[in-house]
């Protein structure tokens, strides 16, 4: 079956109306991303969230915050029901946001460095605590998290998807091309979607429509997909 198609990293109104015609169904919002290339402010992260939202789209707060507190602060202030924790949140944050608000829906990154997941031990705990899904992703050896366009090993995915009891979206080095490569990891009954930030990006770092519209179509929409929203 086939995936969520989820672009990272939306910085103005026209990347949301380019996401939406080119039919995606999640757009990452980064706030609280240090130094990220496409963090926003709340008047912006709100702005954006309001107009994906109207588009059709399902927007998500990506961030590296790592309280509760300040991570419900800025999803009552920008109206966001899901949140991407892209760091090293641990399990009490999910724990935590859930019990506030059971309805939220929470991403928790697994991140894959040199083959080695870091969160390996802490996976039954997330899963405890209420997180809905997973999202793996690779660290490079610097330990950079996020945007790092570095692919997973195909052997590695699927051995952390067998390990994990909850659908996954897979990053890392995601494009056009890889569809064919990754039909393994696609067929997977846990196989939820791909989130591409890098990968959809032309020469002048911008969202680029012709690579996202090669991505929908390399991973078209599915009703078994379109059942879990």
């Amino acid at each position: 079956m086939t995936p969520w198609v989820k672009i990272c990293g939306a910085t103005r109104p026209a990347d949301i109306d380019l996401l939406a015609g080119a039919g995606v169904d999640l757009v990452g919002l980064w706030h609280g991303v240090p130094g990220g290339h496409a963090e926003l402010g709340i008047g912006a992260l709100a702005a954006l969230a309001h107009a994906a939202a109207t588009a059709g789209l399902r927007p998500v707060l990506v961030t590296l915050q790592t309280t509760a507190a300040a991570i419900r602060q800025v999803l009552s202030a920008a109206r966001l029901g899901w949140v991407q924790l892209h760091g090293y949140q641990p399990p009490g944050t999910v724990h935590a946001l859930k019990a506030a608000d059971d309805n939220l829906r929470v991403i928790k990154v697994l991140h894959v460095r040199a083959g080695d997941c870091l969160e390996r031990t802490l996976i039954r705990a997330y899963e405890r605590a209420g997180a809905d899904y997973f999202l793996l992703d690779s660290v490079t050896e610097h330990g950079r998290l996020g945007s790092t366009a570095q692919a997973l090993d195909v052997t590695v995915v699927l051995a952390l998807a067998d390990l994990i009891s909850r659908p996954f979206l897979l990053a890392g080095g995601i494009t056009a091309d890889r569809a064919g490569q990754l039909l393994q990891v696609s067929g997977h009954p846990r196989f939820l979607g791909i989130d591409v930030d890098t990968g959809a990006r032309g020469s002048d770092a911008r969202l680029d429509p012709t690579r996202i519209a090669d991505i929908r179509r390399a991973w078209p929409p599915s009703l078994r997909v379109a059942a879990q929203r």
